[in-house]
């Protein structure tokens, strides 16, 4: 009995990324097609198996049962291949440790402490991109990128919990408010408006429902694109923010800003993630260093 033929492997690529990212037009960006090509390579595919691997739910997609069998199977195998490809690889070509994570946290905590990084994996080259979002196939390119996320992780990734999120409210001393927020509950935030970022919009509702606020009363001030500016706006006394205990440890031990009712823990995790299937010392070494760091001012 003759073996059966596989389906061309860009068929499969553009199912996986399909099935993966749960519509045509997201695999088509991901994999720098259009939106006809994938859709050509899901007929393709359709037609060499001759049963159907998608149906219409709404306006989108869902796997058919035979669907969910061969996302399985080329789950296993992309990670399988990447993972015989990496060990192939002679060191020479894979050198340069590249990392990821947000600008902000770039900026205002890793940067400063890049020497002690660099102390903690000795000989190891470095590079560090910003890089927005969470799990994107940019960041699976990446030898791990840093996040602050909340599970469940998606599939496909080697996930490392390296602390749990805190964040607070934190304020220049030298703004008229703080006076009246020092001994007073956490509700003397609500006559103030408030600094917010569009790279986080969950943060301050987040904050608010752990101190049994009603995010809905919260006054939104001025708007800033990213955390960093957010922060520097806090600094420079523009009004109360919200941010990650680790991003402003160190202005609050300096002065620069304080923290009326400290930080409470949100359900979030800082984590290291890499594309699963990957195995890399330097990593592991960099995640040791990452935990214990961020851990060391509880």
């Amino acid at each position: 009995m003759s073996d059966p033929a596989l389906p061309p492997l860009n068929a499969l690529r553009a199912f996986e990324a399909t099935a993966r990212l749960g519509g045509v037009g997201k695999a088509a960006q991901a994999l720098h097609v259009t939106h006809g090509a994938v859709s050509r390579q899901l007929r393709v595919l359709e037609d060499h198996l001759g049963v159907p691997v998608f149906e219409r739910a709404g306006r989108g997609l869902r796997l058919t049962p035979a669907g969910r069998q061969l996302q399985q199977a080329c789950a296993d195998a992309f990670t399988t291949l990447r993972s015989c490809v990496q060990r192939l690889q002679p060191p020479r070509a894979r050198t340069a440790l590249v990392l990821g994570c947000s600008a902000s946290v770039l900026a205002r905590w890793m940067i400063p402490r890049l020497p002690a990084v660099q102390q903690a994996l000795p000989g190891a080259a470095l590079h560090w991109s910003p890089s927005d979002g969470s799990f994107t196939d940019a960041q699976a390119e990446l030898d791990a990128v840093l996040l602050l996320e909340d599970a469940p992780w998606p599939s496909g990734w080697e996930v490392r919990v390296l602390a749990e999120e805190r964040v607070g409210v934190v304020i220049s001393p030298q703004h008229p408010a703080v006076a009246g927020m020092r001994g007073a509950p956490p509700s003397a935030l609500l006559a103030q408006p408030v600094l917010h970022t569009t790279s986080r919009p969950q943060a301050w509702p987040a904050w608010a429902r752990t101190q049994g606020l009603d995010p809905a009363q919260l006054r939104q001030g001025r708007g800033f694109e990213h955390l960093y500016f957010l922060l520097e706006a806090a600094v420079a006394g523009l009004g109360p923010a919200i941010a990650p205990e680790p991003l402003v440890a160190e202005d609050i031990a300096a002065g620069r800003l304080v923290a009326p009712w400290g930080f409470a823990a949100t359900g979030g995790h800082w984590v290291l993630a890499r594309a699963a299937g990957r195995s890399d010392a330097r990593v592991d070494a960099l995640g040791d260093w990452l935990a214990a760091t961020l851990q060391e001012r509880r």
